[in-house]
């Protein structure tokens, strides 16, 4: 390398001085335009610890904004907070009465608005819930501010200001530089519209765009959806086709098959718990054992109209019940009219049955689909919540790695970022730690049978994820004839002790074999031969 770069004439020389370089790491799963118009414009609520923080932040946005505006926010999670408990309106209303609010937890699942919110949707004590939504109630049947999944939210979201163009594209340009500080080279964003897809071409075609960016467009719950997001992507280019040189890439669909284990609206077998003990039970008192997103049987004519017409499908599923549903009709649709290489996903996959491995096994060995498209960082960031959902029997087979790898299943990692920070470092330590972030019910109640060493978990990010971006060719390893997308580190993942991995400090990050990252303090050096 060094005598070939001696005769050639305007080589870069990178000199590392030791340093550690691994291939850009890949994130199969992260709401980057969104979360990063998140950041940008509303308040941050990831790292608030209690529900009078909340407040005071939000009473701080009052004071920048005129009465009537709506004020909105993102990132709590009761988890953290000292009080354990849900932000509700009447915390929201003492300091926002003339302002409609509202504050979205981190999973994305549920949120709370505070009453003039409510009024403005209509949302009363007599509001029944919506299907596929929950209205959470206080003891007299009165509505207390948070609304779980979308059917329920839609009555307010739909009523706040929508973001702009311009807002999307400086959202993108925002989560891009974090990207490259943490080395990261290529991203999956699930569950895009138009307005997304215009702000990544518009950057693309300003020279802007320095990430690998894979799209799922939003499927929604019916077939009129359905058929809308066939003909979005008909008017795009198709799978294997990519825009700016695997700049910008359509990768097919995302649909929800379930909703949440924080907010307890999964589909699973046996009753949600709060508390990790004590079975969770529904307003007409019932266990609660969530339920599906769509129906069920309209959800498998959905996957039979897309892979039919060769579009690749992610489903979103983190109860069991909604799993075996899922796998299911993947392997009903290839069984049908077989296409290998759509490489249809599992997206989080968080509690896999026996019956789901053998048929994600026999899929991916088949068909070359059924892959868990997964997000360690859950059993970290949301651990806690997870904890008192799951419980200790269930809790012990959540996010099965270990199991996984013993079967040969191959899955990619992801944040779900705004859900869990973007930063890769943390899933590949949540990978082996399996660490919760407060330790409420023990720091490890997920036990460490399924936890997998570094180099599994760095495979799932690089090698295993440039799959799922349908770009295993081009990058997520480093060799001749891929793209020169590298990562260069303070310390050797390999060497370092697990608790030392989610403290890992990216020095340089090349895309494409530009440097777009180099941190202020590193010793890495670049010269021109």
């Amino acid at each position: 390398v060094l005598e070939f770069a001696g005769n050639a004439p305007g080589t870069r020389v990178i000199d590392l001085h030791g340093h550690t370089a691994t291939p850009g790491l890949i994130d199969t799963h992260a709401h980057i335009a969104d979360g990063g118009v998140e950041e940008l414009y509303g308040v941050k609520l990831s790292n608030a610890t209690s529900v009078a923080e909340i407040v005071a932040r939000v009473k701080a946005k009052i004071g920048q904004v005129k009465p009537g505006e709506w004020v909105t926010g993102a990132g709590w999670d009761e988890g953290k907070l000292a009080e354990h408990r849900y932000v509700t309106a009447a915390d929201l209303d003492s300091v926002a009465p003339n302002n409609p609010v509202w504050l979205v937890h981190t999973t994305g699942h549920y949120g709370v608005a505070n009453s003039l919110a409510l009024k403005l949707a209509h949302i009363t004590a007599a509001t029944a819930d919506p299907a596929a939504g929950t209205i959470d109630r206080d003891p007299h049947g009165n509505p207390t501010g948070v609304l779980k999944e979308e059917s329920a939210m839609q009555p307010v979201t739909s009523l706040m200001p929508p973001t702009t163009p311009e807002q999307m594209r400086q959202g993108i340009l925002y989560i891009q530089q974090v990207l490259h500080s943490e080395g990261m080279t290529a991203v999956k964003d699930p569950d895009i519209q138009q307005i997304h897809w215009d702000a990544y071409k518009s950057l693309l075609d300003q020279g802007q765009l320095k990430e690998h960016i894979c799209v799922l467009w939003y499927a929604g719950s019916t077939m009129e959806s359905a058929r809308k997001a066939l003909s979005e992507i008909n008017s795009v280019p198709r799978l294997p086709a990519s825009l700016g040189d695997d700049r910008l890439l359509s990768c097919g669909v995302k649909i929800f098959m379930d909703g949440s284990g924080g907010a307890r609206t999964g589909w699973v077998y046996d009753d949600w718990l709060r508390n990790a003990t004590t079975p969770d039970v529904t307003s007409s008192g019932v266990g609660n054992r969530g339920y599906p997103q769509v129906d069920p049987t309209v959800y498998r004519e959905m996957v039979r109209l897309f892979h039919q017409n060769g579009v690749p499908v992610g489903t979103h599923a983190v109860g069991d019940r909604a799993m075996d549903w899922v796998v299911d009709t993947y392997a009903l649709v290839e069984q049908e009219q077989p296409h290998p290489g759509l490489r249809h996903s599992i997206i989080h996959a968080n509690l896999p049955t026996a019956h789901a491995l053998d048929v994600m096994a026999a899929l991916q060995k088949k068909y070359d689909a059924g892959y868990p498209e997964m997000q360690p960082g859950f059993l970290w960031w949301i651990g806690d919540i997870y904890a008192a959902s799951y419980g200790p029997k269930r809790g012990q087979s959540l996010e099965p790695f270990k199991t996984l790898n013993s079967r040969g299943i191959l899955w990619s990692g992801g944040s779900d970022y705004f859900v869990t920070p973007v930063a890769a470092r943390y899933g590949l330590w949540a990978s082996a730690a399996r660490q919760t972030a407060k330790g409420t019910y023990g720091l490890h109640p997920f036990g460490m049978a399924e936890a997998v060493d570094m180099h599994t978990a760095l495979r799932s990010y690089t090698a295993w994820g440039s799959r799922q971006m349908f770009l295993e060719n081009k990058i997520g390893s480093l060799e001749v004839g891929k793209k020169a997308d590298i990562a260069i580190w303070d310390r050797d993942l390999y060497a370092v002790p697990t608790d030392q991995v989610k403290d890992l400090k990216c020095l340089m990050t090349l895309f494409d074999g530009e440097v777009v990252y180099s941190s202020p303090d590193s010793s890495v050096i670049t010269a021109m031969q």
